[in-house]
């Protein structure tokens, strides 16, 4: 009997030294003070968001309940097609709960080889402009994915969209740009990858110099966008993926006056860097909005935590992004009130600025 308890034991041994990276997940026993948040301190504007529009009033009914439990008071929704269905979306809206939502339309690739096709382009978004959007959204298959007829990549910076962005800049629309996708996507698999988690899980998103095109590529010729369109207003999403290098990122916003940036999904990087990022956020205040992408209540909490509390070592809310803690930026509230609303009041046009403080 002794030994058949000895035979087990030694086997619950090895099993807890085989624990796998996916498995692994230790519970912090660091006693220091925290400060939840469930709200945040000012009432804020997600630059970032997507949803299904036109929904039911049912959905509109939650979903306004829902921003109001964590003091969202503008949903931008960056999905807003173009021609009939922008239409649409901007007028279920409307219809169902006035001032709470923004709609931005998106580009249509079809016909890109078409000798007048940039021109039908920038015409197609006056109109929808003319219908309720408050923006254009660009997503990153621009740059990656989209192909012209001879199959090959269109660039960041392709001329033909030129009069695109010299409509944005003459109806001050501003361009919201995803360009890209971490770096990390496109190192090598392996035991160095800070996402190699990530990758595990969702191995499409693995990336190639050959399949698309190298990172840096792909922010260069954004970056020479920007350079060549001075003033056509664009907000670089997901801190351009330069999260990582709030230098480089700074640098940007010092060449490039007309280009402001956003959080969405890249909280994880600053709640890594707290001295830094403060540091950054106060001298760059003016040009950073609150984004968060992905709609989920619950994780905007971690968001008010980061950037309101001097909190540390707490728990990002999504591992694959971050496997190490996060840490708050205890933000002034002058900076805070430019992030969540005052900043994209000034940029987003239309925006209903009555529920937000006269300051």
């Amino acid at each position: 009997m002794k030994a058949a308890v000895l035979v087990l034991l030694a086997a619950a041994c090895a099993c807890s030294q085989s624990v796998t990276v996916e498995e692994y997940s230790p519970k912090s026993s660091l006693v220091v003070p925290e400060h939840l948040k469930t709200r945040a301190k000012y009432p804020f504007i997600d630059v970032h968001n997507h949803q299904g529009f036109p929904a039911s009033p049912e959905r509109y009914q939650q979903l306004v309940a829902d921003m109001d439990s964590i003091h969202l008071q503008i949903m931008v929704n960056l999905s807003g097609g173009s021609g009939d269905r922008l239409k649409q979306a901007v007028a279920s809206s409307r219809a169902a709960a006035p001032g709470r939502f923004a709609v931005f339309a998106n580009l249509n690739f079809s016909g890109i080889d078409e000798p007048d096709y940039g021109h039908k382009l920038a015409v197609q978004f006056e109109e929808d402009v003319k219908n309720g959007a408050a923006g254009l959204k660009i997503f990153k298959n621009f740059g990656m994915d989209v192909r012209d007829a001879k199959g090959q990549r269109v660039h960041v910076d392709d001329p033909r969209f030129d009069e695109v962005f010299e409509t944005c800049a003459r109806l001050k629309a501003p361009v919201l740009i995803h360009t890209a996708d971490p770096k990390q996507f496109w190192e090598p698999w392996d035991k160095y990858n800070e996402r190699w988690l990530e990758l595990k899980e969702i191995p499409s998103r693995r990336r190639s110099a050959e399949a698309t095109a190298p990172w840096a590529t792909l922010i260069g010729e954004q970056h020479a966008l920007f350079r060549r369109h001075p003033k056509t207003l664009f907000i670089d999403a997901h801190l351009g993926w330069l999260g990582g290098d709030l230098a480089a990122l700074g640098k940007l916003l010092d060449e490039c006056p007309n280009v402001y940036t956003e959080i969405g999904a890249v909280l994880a990087e600053l709640g890594r860097q707290p001295r830094f990022a403060r540091q950054w956020f106060i001298r760059y205040q003016d040009r950073v909005m609150f984004g968060k992408d992905t709609w989920n209540p619950q994780e905007y909490y971690t968001y008010f935590r980061v950037l309101e509390t001097a909190d540390e070592y707490f728990d990002y809310y999504r591992r694959r992004h971050a496997f190490w803690q996060m840490y708050g930026l205890d933000l002034p509230d002058e900076v805070l009130k430019k992030l969540y609303y005052k900043n994209a009041l000034k940029v987003v046009p239309g925006l209903d600025r009555s529920a937000f403080p006269k300051d």
